[in-house]
Parts: C-alpha cells; sequence; structure tokens
C-alpha cells in the first residue's frame, strides 16, 4: 500500500491528508502540538482548524517526525513557507531514500527568493525529479463541506506526477491534472496571493467589482511577465494553477490573503491585522519576495510594489489606489 506522510496539521495539511486517506493511502499526519494530534488520533476532528469536520479513521497522526516519515513513499511539506528551510533541516535525518517529496506552500522565501521546491532541493539534497508541486483553486472551507474542486499536480517526472495524481485522486469529489511546468505552478500559487490582498484592501475601501477586475487582470499579468522572465510556459497561467487559482483568492471571503486585505483597507495596522488572524497569509511576507524576485529580473509589477508599500511601509490605501491608477497610460498586450 502507498503511505504518505503530511508535515503540517493546519486546515490545508489536514484537508491533504484526508484526501490521501480517502483515495486510499495510508496517512500519518505530523503536527507540533500533542493535544492537537490527539484529538485527531481520538476524536476524528481537528477542533483548531477544521472544527465539526469529520476526519477519515484510517488518518493517523503524530508528534513524532520520525515515526510519521517511516516507510513514507510520499512526504507532503504543508507548514508556512518562511518556516519550511528550519523544519525541513530538522527533518532530514529521517527522510526515505527514495520518497517524493510534495509541497503544499505558495510562497517565495525571504532573503534568497527562492520557490518552495528550490528551497526543498537545496535542504534535502534530491534531485528535482523527487519533489513535486500541488497547487490551485482549492479553498479548504468548500472542498471539507463535500464540495468538487480540481487541482494540477507538478513535477518534471512524468512518472512521479502520474503517481502523485493517482494518490490524490477521490472521484466525484477531488479532480488533479498533470502538468509539468514547476516553475509557473508554483509562481501563480505564491504571486495570486499577492494580488489577493490587494484584491482585498481595495474591498475592504469599499471599492466595487471593476476595481476588483481590474486587479484581477492586471494582477494576471504580472504574474504571466514574471514567469515569462523565469521561463514558465505561459499557458500554465490560463489553467488552474494560474487564473483558476487568482479567480478563487481574489474572489472568496474564505481566503485568507483576500480577508486580510480587506482588514487593511478598513484601517487596520498591520499588527492588528496579524492579531486577528489565526491562520498564516503567505502573501504578506511574501510580497516582498516577489518584488525582489521581480527587481532581480528587471520585471516591473506595480500592483506588487503597492501591496508591499501598504503591508509594509505604511502607505496609506488610498495613496496607494492613486499611484496605482495615475501611472502613464499603455496598450494592453500580452505580458504589458
Amino acid at each position: 500500500m502507498t503511505r504518505a506522510a503530511v508535515f503540517g496539521a493546519g486546515s490545508w495539511g489536514t484537508t491533504f491528508a484526508m484526501i490521501l486517506a480517502k483515495a486510499g493511502v495510508e496517512t500519518v499526519l505530523w503536527g507540533r502540538r500533542a493535544e492537537l494530534v490527539e484529538a485527531i488520533g481520538e476524536r476524528h476532528e481537528n477542533p483548531d482548524y477544521l472544527p465539526g469536520v469529520v476526519l477519515p479513521e484510517t488518518l493517523r497522526a503524530t508528534t513524532d517526525p520520525e515515526r510519521a516519515l517511516h516507510g513514507a513513499d510520499f512526504v507532503v511539506l504543508a507548514v508556512p513557507s518562511q518556516t519550511l528551510r528550519r523544519n525541513l533541516t530538522d527533518w532530514k535525518p529521517y527522510l526515505p531514500p527514495d520518497a517524493v517529496l510534495v509541497s503544499l506552500m505558495k510562497g517565495i522565501e525571504l532573503g534568497t527568493t527562492k520557490r518552495m521546491s528550490e528551497v526543498i532541493c537545496e535542504v534535502a539534497e534530491v534531485p528535482a525529479e523527487r519533489v513535486a508541486v500541488v497547487s490551485g483553486p482549492n479553498l479548504v472551507g468548500e472542498i471539507v463541506r463535500g464540495q468538487p474542486a480540481a487541482t494540477v499536480v507538478s513535477c518534471p517526472d512524468e512518472r512521479t506526477m502520474e503517481r502523485l495524481q493517482e494518490a490524490c485522486h477521490v472521484p466525484p469529489w477531488f479532480r488533479p491534472y498533470t502538468n509539468p511546468d514547476v516553475v509557473g505552478v508554483e509562481l501563480g500559487g505564491a504571486v495570486k496571493n499577492v494580488i489577493a490582498l490587494a484584491v482585498g484592501v481595495a474591498v475592504g475601501m469599499g471599492m466595487g467589482d471593476n476595481v476588483t477586475a481590474m486587479m484581477m487582470t492586471r494582477g494576471l499579468a504580472e504574474i504571466s511577465r514574471l514567469g515569462a522572465a523565469l521561463g514558465a510556459d505561459p499557458h500554465t497561467f490560463a489553467g488552474l494553477a494560474g487564473m483558476g487559482d487568482l479567480i478563487a483568492t481574489c474572489s472568496s471571503p474564505l481566503s485568507r490573503n483576500r480577508t486580510f486585505g480587506e482588514k487593511l483597507g478598513r484601517g487596520m495596522s498591520l499588527q492588528e491585522a496579524i492579531a486577528s488572524t489565526r491562520q498564516t497569509a503567505e502573501g504578506v511576507k511574501s510580497c516582498e519576495s516577489v518584488l525582489e524576485l521581480a527587481r532581480k529580473h528587471d520585471v516591473e509589477m506595480p500592483i506588487t510594489e503597492v501591496v508591499v508599500a501598504v503591508v509594509h511601509d505604511g502607505m496609506p490605501p488610498a495613496e496607494a489606489g492613486v499611484l496605482l491608477m495615475s501611472r502613464s497610460p499603455k496598450p494592453e498586450r500580452y505580458g504589458v
């Protein structure tokens, strides 16, 4: 039987562990806190992140990374992106020699501007063919209610993609597609969080659907420009891991990043918004590393720039809006 270890007992880590278990994969979920792990193992519930959701009885949980990793075919990483390097360094001695490492994370590392798959390859000292990425419009609040969703599984190795696709396919509930464009899939997932912050700020300020549509479409142009500079397949951004994830994250009140942006748009300070948010909004930290990555490659990303200014430099949201709308007019062409 295929075996998986999922590291990270937050909402998405727990949900993906549930998907694997329902697909018939022997799954162990690792969490830091003993009381949460006990609730998952004994009551089949994650009361902190998915209260009221009944988890499969076959899903086991542990605080012991060595126990979780024993015999794992897939090692699924669902921790906050800025903690990945430190955590994976601790877990590295227990990694099975042939396991596929799977990233559920949507971020760019601060300081290095590396994508999560690059961090995994570097820290775990494994080739890119043993690292896979899962990304797409996967709002947990809908999936755990039994509503259907699709995602993208990406890896340079076709057989590995197909194995992971099979391991997380639960018809008619959860449908994974494959795409070998790891760069594009990861960038779509990471940068859409930044755009969702911008949309949330606009919504919090009382702006209407015209502004939301503008932010989303021009945000997609920013994602596409950065992707082109990094060698991604442009078609990826028209798919689930690009446009699909962008639409879901920018449109839904279930989105952490949009909700965080709304708080800023209503006048909360960064610290007030963080204090009122239980789960990680990846775009808050990744917006800085995304902007740094763009500048390294001489890519213009004006929405990302104003998000960084609002979130980290204290720029009033109204001033940021004026800056965006006062830029010199341009033709609308792909990648412009």
